[in-house]
């Protein structure tokens, strides 16, 4: 205490702690998912409930981390989503967090989009969420708690030949905003994180090493992105570090939305050398 200012100081590295405490991983299975399990597991939380539509990748991520506990279904369907809800009560209990990590980016020159393409997005993109919110947000606004759900930096700017998966991630972003509005006042806070280009297991399958080269060439930070660079930021929304944050997006995409549009790294670099 310094005689110009008395207030508190808090324990920092407390904050950072989740001991005791309760979360379930939507999409929990590998990437990001997988990272995100194992940062609160680190973090102490007491149960992380591991969701995946693939029965083994929700147990071996379970197994892993220690903490687990594994559950398998369609978290796009509403029967899945009530029945994920019963089993946290019946089986872990008090509930203080979500993170819903699914999605899948389908690619399709945009006046090409089918309404089965546009369907898949939205709820690969977005219902589950929207269900999630519902069905864990009654066990959340017991006692307070977090929802994190990770987004895209598609939702924020153009997105060339994956359009629906960009519109549904600005919905997802848009609803986070209302949660933070509607489920603030009984102690439930809502955040997003929106990743740029990061080099999970299905996105290795599909870019070259000159796609990978490039990609790091175009980022300002020099690399793509990892998915524990993901998971810290969301750890920091699901800790107390952030409590007085919600119904914001965190943009983690090693910097590229901070480009000039007009000039990208690699135009830099020739325009040095003239």
């Amino acid at each position: 205490m310094t005689t110009s200012d008395d207030t508190p100081v808090p324990d920092y590295m407390a904050r950072q702690r989740l001991d005791g405490r309760n979360y379930v991983v939507l999409g929990a299975g590998q990437g990001i998912g997988r990272q995100v399990a194992h940062a609160l597991a680190q973090a102490g939380a007491a149960t992380i409930v591991t969701v995946d539509i693939d029965e083994t990748r929700a147990r071996e991520v379970a197994d892993e981390i220690g903490v687990g506990m594994a559950w398998t279904g369609d978290a796009t369907k509403r029967s899945e989503a009530v029945r994920l809800a019963a089993f946290v009560s019946e089986r872990v209990g008090a509930l203080n967090g979500f993170v819903d990590v699914i999605g899948i980016s389908g690619w399709s020159d945009i006046l090409e989009i089918s309404d089965e393409m546009w369907d898949s997005q939205f709820d690969l993109g977005l219902r589950h969420a929207y269900l999630a919110s519902q069905e864990l947000g009654r066990l959340l606004v017991e006692q307070g708690g977090t929802m994190v759900f990770v987004a895209s930096v598609s939702g924020l700017t153009g997105a060339p030949m994956h359009a629906a998966y960009g519109a549904a991630k600005a919905a997802l972003m848009a609803w986070v905003q209302s949660l933070a509005v509607e489920l603030g006042p009984l102690g439930v806070r809502a955040n997003a994180v929106a990743p740029g280009s990061t080099l999970t297991p299905r996105s290795r399958q599909n870019m070259t090493t000159e796609r990978l080269e490039q990609t790091g060439r175009m980022t300002p930070l020099g690399r793509i992105g990892q998915p524990d660079d993901i998971a810290g930021a969301v750890l920091f929304f699901t800790t107390d570090l952030s409590s007085h944050v919600t119904g914001r997006t965190l943009v983690v995409d090693g910097g590229v939305s901070s480009l000039f549009p007009y000039l990208s790294l690699i135009d830099m670099e020739a325009a040095k050398k003239r």
